[in-house]
């Protein structure tokens, strides 16, 4: 983890793409039961699918997003969107991204 702008800024672990997420929250780890705007930057091609789920099969509800953004001042490689999650209980999330070409993962941590 790295704070870029001020936020935690995560590396996600990828195949045919680059993944990064900015945590608009304070953290990690991150609140459970409150909404967490997460924007990410992912390469690849096409419109992108986000899921996160914790290892007993508990989903994460999307709040709202993915919407893509047209450009900001956050400077890493692909296109970018946002994202809400409520993580309703505490543990390790396993968030998963995926594109028409390209796929990734992060885990957030969540108390």
């Amino acid at each position: 983890m790295i704070l870029s702008e001020g936020f935690p800024e995560v590396r996600g672990t990828a195949q045919d793409a680059e993944l990064w997420g900015l945590l608009f929250a304070p953290g990690p780890p991150l609140a459970s039961r409150k909404e967490i705007k997460i924007v990410w930057r992912m390469t690849g091609e096409g419109p992108l699918q986000v899921r996160a789920t914790l290892p007993d099969g508990t989903q994460a509800k999307l709040a709202w997003g993915p919407e893509q953004h047209g450009g900001s001042s956050w400077h890493r490689p692909g296109e970018e969107w946002g994202t809400g999650f409520v993580f309703p209980k505490h543990g390790c999330w396993k968030v998963e991204l995926t594109r028409t070409r390209g796929s990734g993962y992060v885990w957030l941590s969540v108390k």
